[in-house]
C-alpha cells in the first residue's frame, strides 16, 4: 500500500509542475502567444497569473467603434451569377437555421474551453522564410482527396500533397456554429480570429480585422492572390476586405481597389463594371494605377509589368471538366500560380519577399453538387498547383509552402460500392447539363423528355416518371419559383451520385444545412520548406496565420484597421 502512495505523490507532483507551466529547471518556459479566444473579450477573464503569459491585445479600431458594414445585396436570380453558394439563400424552402441565444452561449463556452486547451504553438528560433505561399483547397476534405487519388492514380497511388514531409489536421468551427462557411473560415485563416458565418474580416461585434496579407504588406513584402472563384468571393476577400456579409461583392471590389495588392487573378469581372459600381469602371481605374490587365490564358502568359489584374470570367471561372465543351480560354490554376510567383519575385522590392494565397475554389462547388467527376478533376488541378509551388520553393530555398483546406463539404467519402468507372465517365458538370433542360413556363416545370434526355446522354441513367416528378418538385422554392442554375445542378449531381453509390450527404441533409452541406470534419494541412516542421498535430484554423506571422517576423497584431490610414511600401 505504501508503494501506491509513493507513486500517487510522484504523479501528483508532476501534474502540479506541468500545470504551473514549469520546466525541469523550475522556470517558466518560452511559449508562443495564446490563441485568440472565440468570443469578444473572453480572454480578458483569463488572468495573467493563470496563463503565465501576457494576455493578447484585443484589436479595436480607434474609439472602439464598430464596422457598420453594408446591407445585404439582393441576390440576382438570373443564370449569369448567384454569389452565395455555401452560406445564404441556400434553400428557399427553409430559412437558414441559427442558434438560439441559449445554444449560442453553450456553444461559445465549449469553443472557448477547446481553444484554451489547445497546445500553444512554439515556433523555434532559426531561419525565417522570406516568402510564403498558402494554397487553399476550398471544401477539400479527406474524402475529396481519396476520391481524387483513386480516380487519378488507383488504390496504390497517391496525390502529390501526400508526399509532403509535414502534415497536420485543422478544426474549422466558426464563432456561431460548429460548422463554418467559407467566409468565417477564410477570416480565421487570414486574421487569426473567429467570426460568425457570412461575415468577412470583422469580429461578431463588427470590429474590423487585419490579415496576414495586410501584415505582410506593411512589412514591405509583395502580396497577391489567385482564385478560381470570383476575386471578390469569401476566401480571397477575407485577406483584404471587411464586410458584414459576403454578399456585398460590389463593396468588396471597391475595398480591393483601395489596397496595394500586386497580383489579383480570378473571376468576377461583373463586380468591377460600371453597372455594378455606380457608373465607375474599376478595371480602368486599376489600369490607371499601373496594373497590367489580362482576360485570358494568352494575355496572362504574355503579361509584364509590376502589378497584374486578371479577370477571366464574368462569374466563377469554369470547371475544368467543362472548359473544352465551352471552348474556354481561361488559364489553369497552375498557370495562374506560375505567373503570380513570377510577378511577386520580380523587381527590386522583391528582395523583401512576398505572401501569396492560391485558392482552388471549385472543389467546394463540385462537392455541393455531389459531382464526383469534378471533385476529382478540381482536386487534381489543385494538387498540380501545390506541386508547382513546392518545386518553385525547392529551387528558391527560402520559401514556406502551406497547402490546406478551409472546411469540408458534403461529407464526401470513397464508399466501398462506389462505381468509379461510371462516375469518372461523366463528361460534363451537372450545371452544364442544366443548360440542355427545356423549361415549360405554362406547366412551371422542365419537360419530361429533356430531363430523361440529359441523364441518359451524360450519365447513362434511365429515370422513371416518378423520379422525374420528384426532380421537378425539388427545383421549385416554396413560392413556386425555379431555383438558380447551380441549385438545379445540385439535384442532378445528387441523383447521379446516388445511382452510382458515391458517398455524400443526401438532399434532405443538404437542404437543412445553413451552409448548403458543409460538415464540421477536420481538414488536412500539408507543409514544405523553411519552418514547415511547425505544422504537426491538431491545429485550430486561427493558429495557421499566427504561426506564419511568427515564422516570417511580421506583426499580425499591430496593424491599422482596414479602411483606416496605414503605412504603405
Amino acid at each position: 500500500m505504501k508503494i501506491y502512495k509513493v507513486f500517487y505523490v510522484f504523479f501528483l507532483s508532476l501534474f502540479f509542475i506541468s500545470g504551473c507551466g514549469l520546466n525541469a529547471q523550475g522556470t517558466t518556459p518560452h511559449v508562443a502567444r495564446p490563441i485568440q479566444q472565440v468570443t469578444g473579450n473572453a480572454e480578458a477573464n483569463l488572468t495573467q497569473e493563470n496563463q503565465k503569459i501576457p494576455p493578447q491585445q484585443i484589436h479595436l479600431i480607434p474609439g472602439g467603434q464598430k464596422h457598420e458594414g453594408f446591407e445585404n445585396e439582393p441576390i440576382q436570380q438570373g443564370d449569369l451569377y448567384v454569389p452565395l453558394r455555401d452560406s445564404e439563400n441556400i434553400d428557399h424552402n427553409r430559412p437558414s437555421r441559427r442558434m438560439t441565444n441559449q445554444q449560442g452561449v453553450q456553444f461559445h463556452g465549449q469553443a472557448n474551453e477547446t481553444v484554451r486547451l489547445l497546445e500553444k504553438r512554439i515556433v523555434p528560433p532559426g531561419k525565417k522564410p522570406k516568402n510564403v505561399i498558402v494554397l487553399i483547397g476550398d471544401g477539400l476534405g479527406m474524402g475529396q482527396m481519396e476520391v481524387a487519388r483513386l480516380f487519378e492514380h488507383g488504390k496504390e497511388g497517391r496525390l502529390f500533397m501526400q508526399s509532403l514531409p509535414h502534415v497536420a489536421l485543422s478544426q474549422t468551427y466558426s464563432a456561431d456554429n460548429f460548422v463554418t462557411d467559407s467566409a468565417a473560415a477564410g477570416t480565421a485563416l487570414a486574421t487569426a480570429k473567429k467570426t460568425n458565418n457570412t461575415m468577412l474580416g470583422i469580429t461578431p461585434d463588427g470590429t474590423e480585422l487585419d490579415s496576414i496579407l495586410d501584415a505582410s504588406l506593411l512589412a514591405g513584402k509583395k502580396v497577391g492572390f489567385v482564385s478560381t472563384n470570383t476575386a471578390t468571393d469569401a476566401t480571397p476577400a477575407a485577406f483584404y476586405a471587411s464586410v458584414r456579409t459576403r454578399a456585398g461583392q460590389d463593396e468588396i471590389a471597391r475595398q480591393l481597389f483601395a489596397k496595394d495588392i500586386d497580383v489579383i487573378l480570378g473571376g468576377g469581372k461583373e463586380f468591377f463594371t460600371p453597372e455594378r459600381q455606380n457608373g465607375v469602371n474599376l478595371i480602368e481605374k486599376f489600369q490607371d494605377k499601373g496594373y497590367t490587365y489580362v482576360t485570358d490564358r494568352n494575355e496572362l502568359n504574355a503579361a509584364t509589368g509590376e502589378k497584374l489584374l486578371g479577370l477571366f470570367n464574368d462569374s466563377f471561372m469554369n470547371y475544368k471538366i467543362d472548359r473544352d465543351e465551352l471552348n474556354s480560354k481561361e488559364p489553369t490554376l497552375t498557370e495562374m500560380t506560375e505567373k503570380t510567383l513570377e510577378f511577386l519575385n520580380r523587381g527590386t522590392k522583391g528582395n523583401k519577399g512576398f505572401f501569396a494565397m492560391i485558392e482552388g475554389a471549385r472543389i467546394d462547388h463540385a462537392a455541393h453538387a455531389a459531382d464526383f467527376a469534378s471533385i476529382w478533376q478540381e482536386t487534381i488541378e489543385f494538387d498540380n498547383a501545390v506541386e508547382y509551388a513546392v518545386n518553385w520553393a525547392k529551387k528558391d530555398g527560402n520559401t514556406l509552402v502551406v497547402a490546406l483546406s478551409d472546411h469540408e463539404t458534403m461529407g464526401i467519402a470513397a464508399a466501398e460500392p462506389m462505381n468509379i468507372n461510371k462516375l469518372k465517365g461523366i463528361p460534363v458538370t451537372p450545371e452544364y447539363m442544366v443548360n440542355e433542360l427545356v423549361f415549360d413556363n405554362g406547366a412551371n416545370r422542365f419537360t419530361t423528355e429533356s430531363i430523361k434526355g440529359i441523364f441518359s446522354k451524360y450519365a447513362d441513367i434511365q429515370l422513371t416518371d416518378s423520379q422525374v416528378e420528384q426532380f421537378n418538385q425539388r427545383i421549385l422554392d416554396n413560392q413556386g419559383r425555379r431555383v438558380p442554375t447551380f441549385r438545379i445542378g445540385w439535384e442532378i449531381g445528387t441523383i447521379i451520385a446516388d445511382h452510382y453509390q458515391g458517398g455524400a450527404m443526401n438532399s434532405k441533409i443538404r437542404s437543412l444545412s445553413g451552409t448548403g452541406g458543409h460538415s464540421g470534419n477536420m481538414v488536412p494541412i500539408f507543409a514544405y520548406g523553411v519552418g514547415a516542421e511547425v505544422f504537426n498535430g491538431v491545429f485550430d484554423n486561427t493558429e495557421v496565420p499566427k504561426v506564419i506571422a511568427q515564422l516570417t517576423g511580421v506583426n499580425l497584431e499591430d496593424t491599422a484597421p482596414k479602411g483606416k490610414p496605414r503605412k504603405t511600401r
